[in-house]
């Protein structure tokens, strides 16, 4: 997915946006980039790769090349960026986080107007920052071009640019499924995905964006552009796994969500009658611990950490490229605890389950080291549909998933229509995949949270979440 930090200030602000955007490093871990323009007018810009270094080792180094007050970086798992553009809007940097599903169209579209191209990358398709860019430009001001860009998007498009008049213009995507917040300290304000990330700073929220919102913001304050629009769809995998333990989202704080969707799982098992005995329950680390937390405490079973991770050679799980080496660094992280696995009966709760590949690896451990029995828990229901919005992960295709590939063996074609009994794991098909992704997987029983039980751990209207990813619903 991606991130993205800027701020503007009477200061110097190069270290609130290294440490700001370095924030957002739990966001993704493709690329990033930084851009400062300086007092003298020269926009600053450098853009790494952080497949397999960290943000911050990656730009260190050029923290004495930048100076200024005024500059914007992103974490982004989708092109490089930030991007520097002139066009008759004048002289703009912009970096972007979302997807874009309809490119091609967008892109043809474009060239039917004789005399305009775009930068090819090696593959030949057009950086998606770049595409955001020209249809920002086909419009007469900032403001009227990102409503534009984000109307013709199909898919989710947040936006941050910034001028070198000494203003950004920040806008939330058109249906709010991603946060923007606004923070503000003595000198000025900025802009952020991660409310932590500018508290650590010292900044104080003092504005959260609406969906399709647009704000200006300069040193001395910020104006609305354009309103926010009615309509929210907020993701709600935020909570699940990909928000950072002390984020908030529309008043909702992530570590306490995690808690209490364990507790609902375990106050609906133990309802239904099916939790099983067990010595301990544990959480597959790390976004699945305040899930296990919770799910512990409502069921009565003993709280443990049957294996550890050692991060400090290896700090970040989804490095380096190469899936096999990726396998090889996820079992080199996995250490055992063995007085709390040989003979005990262990039920693990992960917030997701998604591929299966690398928790298929964390099961064998697990029996390797003595294990009695593995029982296992999902913090959200079965992943039906690949998220066409916000780029969560290098799934390309539905069938990349385990649910769906699992379907697919038990009924072929015909599963295809009925994946809303599947994902009811309480219906006669839903049970069946719930057996042959444990026999598949070798657990001795799987659970999977409810919708219901989902959303209510989340605590706002439902009608502003998005669910797309479990039930094909926009």
């Amino acid at each position: 997915m991606g991130g993205f930090f800027g701020a503007v200030s009477h200061r110097d602000i190069v270290s609130d946006v290294f440490f700001g955007t370095d924030y957002h490093s739990h966001l993704g871990t493709r690329t990033a980039g930084m851009a400062v323009w300086s007092p003298e007018g020269r926009c600053a810009r450098e853009i790494h790769s952080i497949a397999n270094i960290p943000f911050r080792t990656r730009f260190e180094k050029d923290l004495p090349d930048f100076a200024g007050r005024i500059g914007i970086g992103c974490i982004s798992d989708a092109d490089p960026q930030p991007l520097l553009v002139r066009s008759h809007l004048g002289l703009y940097a912009i970096t972007t986080v979302g997807q874009i599903n309809n490119a091609d169209a967008l892109v043809n579209t474009y060239f039917s107007d004789h005399g305009h191209q775009f930068m090819a990358m090696g593959s030949g398709r057009v950086n998606s920052t770049e595409l955001v860019a020209a249809l920002i430009n086909e419009c007469e001001d900032l403001a009227e071009g990102i409503r534009h860009a984000q109307a013709v998007i199909d898919g989710s498009m947040s936006i941050l640019l910034m001028t070198p008049e000494g203003s950004i213009v920040a806008a939330r995507d058109r249906f709010g499924r991603l946060p923007v917040l606004l923070g503000k300290d003595g000198d000025g304000y900025c802009v952020s995905f991660e409310s932590f990330a500018y508290q650590k700073l010292g900044y104080q929220t003092c504005y959260e964006l609406g969906p399709a919102e647009i704000l200006r913001v300069d040193a001395d304050g910020f104006e609305v552009l354009s309103p926010a629009g009615k309509d929210m769809k907020i993701c709600a995998f935020l909570w699940t796994y990909y928000g950072y333990p002390n984020s908030n989202y529309e008043g909702v704080n992530v570590e306490i969500m995690r808690m209490r969707n364990g507790e609902i799982m375990a106050r609906d098992e133990v309802a239904r009658g099916s939790l099983p005995k067990v010595d301990y329950v544990a959480g597959v680390p790390d976004s699945g611990v305040p899930h296990a937390i919770g799910y512990a405490n409502r069921s009565g079973k003993p709280f443990a950490r049957p294996f550890v991770k050692y991060t400090p050679t290896w700090p970040r799980s989804f490095m380096p490229s190469n899936q096999a080496m990726r396998d090889q660094v996820a079992k080199m992280k996995q250490i055992p605890v063995p007085e709390l696995i040989e003979g005990k009966k262990l039920l693990f709760v992960d917030d997701s389950i998604v591929r299966g590949t690398q928790l298929q690896s964390t099961v064998d451990f697990l029996y390797e080291s003595g294990a009695a029995e593995v029982h296992m828990r999902s913090a959200c229901p079965p992943i039906m549909y690949a998220c066409k919005y916000l780029n969560f992960s290098r799934n390309n295709s539905d069938m990349d998933l385990l649910a769906r590939r699992v379907i697919r063996e038990l009924e072929g074609d015909e599963g295809e229509a009925h994946l809303s009994e599947y994902a009811d794991t309480s219906s006669e098909r839903g049970k069946c995949l719930l057996h042959a992704i444990c026999d598949k997987l070798g657990f001795d029983s799987l659970g999977y949270q409810s919708l219901d039980g989902l959303l209510e751990a989340i605590g706002i209207d439902r009608d502003k979440i998005c669910t797309y990813c479990w039930n094909g619903k926009e």
